[in-house]
């Protein structure tokens, strides 16, 4: 997680094929539930900021102030409603997966996650750095940007090229080692 950007806007083309990486997540049923609010340029990451954050004194002290420079926000959105409706269509009404309210997490989600992880690792496929973060006063920053009132914000990801200043790790705690995390063939 990279939270400190320079301002170098990203190229067209690279932008595109991050975002076309996370079009391309997993979507339970194909119900394509999940949009991205792409926000270029100092003029539109102001607008996000300013309702993110939008008391003066609580962004002067906000602690990661590099990461308010990045060129690019991609807010990512879910629809519940695509998943109801799509789960009502014929050839899905009468599967065991049942709908929404049978189901064991909502799949919005689980699916809108899986858009933002490949948005991370399009990113650093793309040699820029990422990092995903909760989406502050969520209804005002969607209000702003005219986003319908039956979406909602999984998060917002940061992309741009690491500011010089960035360490190359965000957290001194190390990563569980492989056998703490994989139980193979039993706990």
């Amino acid at each position: 997680m990279v939270r400190s950007f320079d301002a170098r806007p990203l190229a067209p083309d690279v932008l595109d094929r991050v975002l076309d990486t996370a079009r391309r997540a997993p979507s339970a049923g194909f119900s394509q539930g999940v949009d991205l609010l792409v926000l270029e340029g100092p003029a539109q990451t102001e607008r996000y900021w300013d309702q993110a954050l939008p008391d003066p004194a609580e962004r002067s002290v906000f602690r990661w102030q590099g990461l308010l420079v990045a060129p690019v926000l991609v807010v990512v959105l879910t629809s519940p409603a695509a998943y109801g409706a799509r789960y009502a269509e014929a050839d899905k009404a009468g599967s065991r997966a049942g709908g929404p309210d049978a189901w064991t997490v909502p799949w919005w989600w689980v699916d809108g996650g899986m858009a933002a992880m490949l948005l991370l690792l399009a990113a650093v496929d793309e040699d820029l750095g990422a990092s995903l973060f909760a989406t502050a006063h969520p209804k005002s920053v969607l209000d702003a940007f005219g986003v319908p009132d039956d979406r909602l914000a999984l998060a917002t990801v940061a992309l741009g090229h690491p500011a010089a200043d960035e360490p190359g790790r965000s957290s001194k705690r190390p990563r569980r080692p492989l056998d703490d995390v994989v139980h193979r063939g039993h706990w």
